[in-house]
């Protein structure tokens, strides 16, 4: 009734129903081994008798090394406060205890497939990582210690902000990570001279101005993802690829995607194909007078450049010279963090949703990707902006994070099912698009692939298989 009414849609309730699910496995884990829940239980008291060591041993003036310590990149106990004062120490460690204690149980149940195993752990870290002392006022002394040099300032900046975020994001809450107010487009940032020289439904298309007194003969053509604006690839002068191909004499040109509405709910993959590097290689062939260009797809723009090259290969033709691609998944046997997402139940629910809407609104997808690393990309933006009061940081890179984009509903219900949830593009002719069916494995055109080592979302092994 609720999803109906729209007061909590589809893709909310099937994740409460999965949340709850996982809850209960666990608690049926310790019903149904009990000697194991005995055993772990034990091993945390011992745990707990050595902080009350720790913590005697302080309060008599002693400085014996903690019990627990976070990870090296675990941000938020790093403030001095949290060890100068002995009940802060005692609490940060007796939570990092307990939230270790919770996880490994978790990882160590018995009987549970890797997937529903992975979705489960994710669940119980989201409630770990929320209820960390750092994300309270009483309990961060931190954040107490700036509330009294300021005489409660911050928390009154901090209640503006978080109105203001609110007021933002309607039907949708997302903590600022960056100061919008620092950056216009053309002006500070996307700043690499260029002009739009052709545009249809679902994409423009920019050429960039040379730089240089002569240029390479082969353009260079550059597919972005479509989650996310072009201008990844042009953040600040000192933070952009384009510029830096452009002073290498390159002949850019890059797709800017359209930002879709509910208008453009039936736009598929292959509309994208066709009316994206298809047809922006026809107008750079028109241009430029040259038969052939070079190409590269960053993340789900890779997706896209390795199926149209496939599906040229079935016609017989080759108007790519090379390709290069960027933390791109072409095999999606291992969907990164994002796979507790990819299953039946939840894709039914977002299916639901995009029937309903016409497209997935670009904040869910911000949102879902921030909880990847909730402590990093959310829980460190809640402290900063709401406790301390501060206004995040003028950030090029997460300036672009907040300026997402909306996805059609049959574009994004075919790209989850059909790659990630059955991987069907690695298989030979399973996909047919615009009337052919595609083979990676017939493209001959030499190909670079970049991976990075600790992307969470196109893991290094993963793209490593579809090269």
């Amino acid at each position: 009734w609720l999803g109906q009414t729209g007061l909590v849609s589809d893709t909310t309730l099937s994740t409460l129903s999965e949340m709850s699910t996982a809850y209960r496995n666990l608690w049926e884990s310790a019903l149904l081994n009990p000697l194991r829940f005995v055993e772990a239980e034990s091993q945390l008291l011992r745990q707990h008798v050595a902080l009350g060591v720790y913590g005697a041993a302080r309060a008599c003036g002693q400085q014996p090394d903690p019990v627990a310590t976070a990870e090296p990149d675990d941000r938020r106990f790093a403030a001095e406060e949290w060890r100068r004062w002995l009940p802060y120490d005692y609490l940060h460690q007796a939570y990092l205890l307990n939230a270790q204690a919770l996880l490994d149980w978790v990882d160590q149940m018995p009987g549970i497939p890797g997937a529903n195993h992975d979705q489960m752990r994710f669940y119980v870290r989201q409630v770990v990582s929320a209820l960390s002392p750092s994300n309270f006022l009483a309990s961060n002394p931190e954040a107490l210690r700036i509330t009294v040099e300021q005489r409660g300032q911050n928390l009154l900046e901090g209640g503006r902000q978080l109105l203001t975020d609110i007021s933002r994001n309607p039907g949708l809450f997302n903590v600022a990570m960056a100061d919008v107010s620092a950056f216009r487009i053309g002006e500070n940032i996307a700043t690499t001279p260029g002009q739009v020289v052709y545009q249809n439904e679902l994409m423009q298309l920019i050429q960039y101005s040379p730089s240089t007194p002569s240029v390479y003969q082969r353009p260079l053509l550059v597919v972005p993802p479509w989650i996310n604006k072009f201008y990844i690839l042009d953040l600040t002068p000192q933070n952009s690829l384009i510029r830096w191909m452009v002073e290498q004499g390159l002949t850019v040109f890059v797709i800017s995607w359209v930002n879709p509405g509910p208008e453009l709910r039936d736009k598929g993959f292959e509309d994208y194909m066709l009316e994206g590097p298809l047809q922006a290689m026809q107008v750079i062939q028109a241009i430029t007078g040259e038969e052939q260009l070079n190409a590269l797809g960053y993340c789900i723009g890779g997706t896209l450049l390795g199926s149209t090259l496939a599906w040229l290969a079935k016609k017989g033709r080759q108007p790519v010279a090379s390709a290069t691609y960027l933390t791109t998944l072409l095999d999606f046997s291992d969907p990164g963090g994002i796979g507790v997402f990819i299953n039946e139940h939840s894709l039914s629910g977002i299916e639901r949703m995009l029937q309903r809407q016409g497209y997935l609104d670009g904040r869910a997808m911000a949102f879902t990707f921030n909880l990847l690393r909730e402590n990093e990309l959310f829980w460190s933006f809640w402290i900063n902006n709401y406790l301390k009061g501060k206004p995040p940081a003028a950030f090029d890179l997460l300036y672009w994070n907040t300026d997402g984009t909306n996805l059609p509903a049959r574009m994004h219900a075919y790209y989850l099912r059909q790659m990630y949830l059955e991987n069907r593009l690695v298989q030979a002719d399973a996909l047919t698009l615009a009337g052919e069916s595609i083979d990676l494995a017939q493209i001959e055109v030499p190909s670079f692939f970049l991976s990075t080592q600790q992307d969470h979302i196109a893991k290094w092994k993963t793209t490593y298989r579809g090269a």
